[in-house]
């Protein structure tokens, strides 16, 4: 039990829930009642006035003759991220033998004390022993414990991409290397997605019932070992390496339904959309950086050092991951109670999910919206994703260097537009607009976006404006993240990972197929088939997307 030692009286301050007397008090038979006001220890007796200031659990003491009558207690505050406000509170002087008041994180009492003889020059009057909080905890052990989890998952999904495209620009001197032809550069790119598809509802099913800390984790771990181990592959022989490729998607599958599981218990409905933004932020982030440091280490280093460079910075997450992340809030032994009732809203965490209803979650026609939504979203989002540095190399004469560099923009763009519009969403639901409205605004530009400036992009002729068009589309792509990317925890907040894990499978499947099937076009046609094809995937989801979607809850 915590307790407080006052270095000048020698006070001992330890906790019970009632009033209780000093034995070391200056007149025998005068009384200290004790309570708490969250930052404040107040004490009374008859005699002279005593102040004490506790910092650190450390009591220092002065005696102070003069009377005063304040009242300088002051409400504490939570700021919109949910830090309160520890400045110094005090609690009002009254002409008492004997002053109490509440403390409502812990209690003290005093419990034995040896106090001098201290004469005042004004004799005898009303004591005041007050205790003065000064608040020590640094900022970062009063941030916010759910925003925590939410940056861990911002930086598992900015490795999460990192090591995804750092192949789509390493794929250029290995082709030469190896003498692979487009076809087979289409199937190795698609190889990543074999292992993908495994693991989405696995990692949906495993994250509902175990918890998303632990399958994140893993997921993590897995891939950061098979991204190091793909030059080795390589080298082996092309088997091998597709066989890397998909083991690294196995670990990569489970990211994003055991993340929708953990943001689905620590994020309340009035932030889902910018947390989810954010994280979500961290893939594009991801990219960035894997396509702007890719071509400078392979120009260095050689191609093997991207795999084994991006693979080792896994060890560093891993380590803050384990150390600071938490399944839910009811897991977390320092998160705030006033954090706990802002994130549950009252009502108490339900438990983890031990069967799955299949046959009433395929039954809701709003979760085979999402599913066919993600489809056509993903088929046109893994083309760009994967077959942008090949686009420009070879249609825009971009060198190695070039195509990293300009694949850069389209991806900051998302990061961008993608936060503005996780705060667009959450700003018009805390103004009373329906979550249906808003999700279906948001995907609506997330699909009619990206298919119009893929309509300009067949027509312009000059490299900067394709790059403009680039951007542009993968820009208002992000408004996903506060469509279609949010509605999981909508219509189904418990069933949050296999919902996600569900959808995600589909939107693999585009990856399988749109990655592979862009390749076998190129051979016998040209990109503008290939842009007309992903327009017309957008169209067939904003249509199903606006007639069977809701923001409602729909699975209990």
């Amino acid at each position: 039990m915590q307790r407080l030692r006052c270095s000048f009286f020698g006070c001992l301050y330890s906790s019970p829930l009632h009033p209780f007397g000093c034995l070391g008090t200056r007149n025998p038979g005068s009384t200290f009642h004790i309570e708490a006001d969250h930052h404040l220890l107040v004490c009374c007796q008859i005699g002279d006035k005593y102040n004490i200031r506790r910092t650190k659990g450390i009591c220092q003491c002065w005696l102070s003759s003069t009377f005063s009558q304040s009242n300088l207690t002051q409400p504490r505050k939570r700021d919109k991220l949910g830090f309160f406000d520890r400045q110094y509170q005090q609690s009002k002087h009254a002409t008492a033998t004997s002053i109490r008041a509440d403390y409502k994180s812990e209690d003290y009492e005093i419990t034995e004390a040896k106090l001098e003889s201290l004469v005042s020059s004004e004799g005898a009057g009303e004591a005041v022993l007050m205790e003065e909080v000064v608040q020590t905890n640094s900022w970062w052990e009063r941030f916010p414990k759910r925003w925590v989890i939410v940056l861990l998952c911002f930086a598992s999904f900015l490795l999460c991409n990192m090591d995804r495209v750092n192949m789509s620009i390493a794929i250029l001197p290995m082709s030469k290397e190896f003498n692979w032809n487009s076809a087979t550069v289409g199937l190795i790119q698609s190889s990543f997605f074999w292992g993908y598809l495994l693991t989405q509802i696995v990692g949906g099913i495993w994250a509902d019932k175990i918890g998303g800390k632990l399958v994140l984790g893993f997921g993590v771990v897995w891939w950061s070992v098979a991204t190091v181990l793909t030059p080795i592959a390589a080298r082996i022989g092309l088997p091998f390496l597709l066989a890397m490729r998909a083991f690294m998607g196995i670990g990569e599958g489970v990211a994003m339904p055991a993340m929708n599981n953990l943001l689905s218990k620590w994020i309340p409905v009035s932030e889902r959309s910018r947390s989810l933004a954010l994280v979500y932020s961290g893939m594009y982030l991801g990219s960035v950086t894997g396509l702007a440091l890719s071509p400078v280490l392979i120009h260095s280093f050689g191609w093997p050092s991207v795999f084994s460079s991006f693979g080792s910075l896994g060890i560093i997450w891993i380590a803050l991951w384990l150390s600071k992340a938490h399944s839910s809030p009811s897991e977390d032994p320092d998160i705030s109670a006033e954090e706990r009732k802002l994130i549950l809203g009252g009502s108490a965490l339900k438990e983890p999910v031990s069967v799955i209803p299949w046959k009433l979650i395929l039954s809701k026609p709003p979760v085979w919206a999402l599913i066919i939504s993600h489809f056509c979203h993903n088929w046109g989002t893994f083309i760009l994703l994967t077959w942008m540095p090949t686009y420009y190399n070879q249609v825009l004469k971009f060198n190695l260097t070039e195509s990293g560099l300009f694949c850069v923009l389209p991806w900051l763009t998302m990061a961008f537009f993608a936060n503005i519009g996780g705060w667009i969403a959450d700003t018009l639901v805390s103004k009373g607009l329906s979550i249906t409205s808003v999700r279906k605004i948001m995907q609506s530009i997330g699909f009619l976006g990206p298919a119009f400036f893929l309509t300009l992009l067949s027509h312009v002729k000059t490299p900067a404006m394709a790059v403009l068009c680039m951007a542009c589309s993968q820009g208002s792509d992000a408004f996903s993240q506060s469509g279609l990317y949010s509605n999981h925890q909508d219509i189904g907040p418990r069933y949050a990972g296999v919902l996600l894990g569900l959808s995600n499978t589909a939107g693999v499947l585009a990856g399988v197929f749109g990655t592979a099937a862009t390749g076998y076009i190129l051979q016998r046609g040209s990109w503008d088939d290939v842009f007309k094809v992903a327009v017309a995937l957008y169209i067939l989801g904003t249509l199903v997307w606006n007639f069977f979607s809701t923001g409602e809850k729909v699975l209990e």
